[in-house]
């Protein structure tokens, strides 16, 4: 998600298609490198504090060990600098695309939440901003949500089949959160598709509160959206469930050959976090033909673009609840039922 993380993506991207001779690799590391090019540029042009240029665009920390406590602390100071100087250039316009801004439509849905109706969700703009609620719970009670209720999907003959079902919704990268996993050595393991507190965390709220036997259905952002695919080919997960369906936002291809159930990943077209993954380099053809992009018009805010895009109708409108475009199924959720559950990195009970 920032310049020193992503340009050790790009150097692996490059390596691989310079021994791999694979056009589709350079291409995808190539688009990225020049989004990441711009958003630099940016900041040196329209940032007159010489401090925060060079704080922004310092690559010293790329000597680093990537696993040690100081890198990830230039990682988020870097994320903080960069992301703020371009919020600041050319946040107008952007709430224009849609009728409401990204505040009301979180809003919203938050209302929604506390309120414990039952509403009918859409489209996957809708999926987006549960998914988000994760956001707003993750350190008083957690970035795992399960909620109950049903899936309807059009069939062939016309009609429409409905199918009980539980969601299972997670929240993406916080550094913020206390003792909860969602940091960045989590994405680094979820990244390399390796055992990781979150997984095993999201395991246990499953086994735990949904009936054994019971469709299942993941979403999730980000990090929470890699971890999902995780679940999707979870070996206990498919022994005891039925994974219907699995949705992401802005998250790369993870365990593609063992998940369960039809997924669908959905990238902005600047999101270079749907491209940060072990399998995205392995599998370059399954990476790009597997993600659906849409422009949600944010130019070189790569970062906001990966945090907001994905929660706009005008933009993700025409994929249903399940990530399909023009797919025309919906989720009818009792919102009375969600609960939300910690994803500890030390248990203490």
């Amino acid at each position: 998600m920032v310049v020193s993380f992503v340009s050790k993506i790009l150097a692996v991207l490059m390596s691989v298609s310079m021994v791999l001779d694979t056009s589709a690799v350079a291409f995808a590391a190539e688009e990225i490198s020049t989004v990441v090019d711009e958003t630099v540029k940016a900041v040196q042009d329209d940032t007159s504090d010489d401090s925060v240029v060079k704080s922004a665009t310092n690559t010293d920390d790329l000597e680093l060990d990537i696993f040690s406590d100081e890198y990830y602390y230039l990682l988020e100071e870097e994320l903080k600098v960069i992301d703020e100087a371009i919020v600041e250039d050319e946040s107008a316009g952007i709430d224009s695309f849609d009728d409401k801004t990204q505040e009301e439509l979180i809003a919203e849905t938050y209302a929604e939440v506390l309120s414990g109706g039952v509403v009918t969700y859409d489209d996957a703009s809708d999926v987006a901003r549960l998914v988000q609620m994760g956001y707003r719970k993750v350190q008083s009670e957690g970035p795992i949500s399960i909620t109950h209720g049903t899936l309807s999907i059009k069939n062939n003959y016309g009609g429409t089949d409905e199918k009980d079902i539980y969601v299972v919704c997670l929240s993406g990268t916080d550094t913020d959160a206390e003792n909860q996993s969602t940091g960045w050595w989590t994405d680094i393991l979820v990244g390399f598709e390796r055992d990781n507190r979150y997984i095993q965390n999201v395991r246990k709220a499953v086994v735990e509160n949904i009936p054994a036997g019971s469709n299942v259905m993941f979403a999730g952002h980000s990090l929470g959206g890699m971890v999902a695919q995780q679940a999707a080919s979870d070996s206990v997960i498919k022994d005891n469930y039925i994974v219907l369906n699995t949705v992401t936002f802005g998250s790369p291809l993870i365990n593609g050959f063992s998940r369960e159930g039809t997924v669908k990943r959905l990238g902005d077209k600047v999101d270079p976090v749907s491209y940060l993954s072990i399998s995205s380099l392995l599998n370059i053809v399954w990476q790009a033909a597997g993600l659906n992009r849409e422009n949600g018009g944010y130019g070189k805010r790569i970062i906001t673009a990966h945090c907001e895009s994905y929660q706009r109708e005008s933009v993700w409108g025409d994929y249903d609840v399940t990530g399909t475009k023009f797919g025309g199924a919906t989720l009818t959720l009792d919102l009375s039922t969600l609960r939300f559950y910690k994803s500890p990195i030390i248990v203490t009970d």
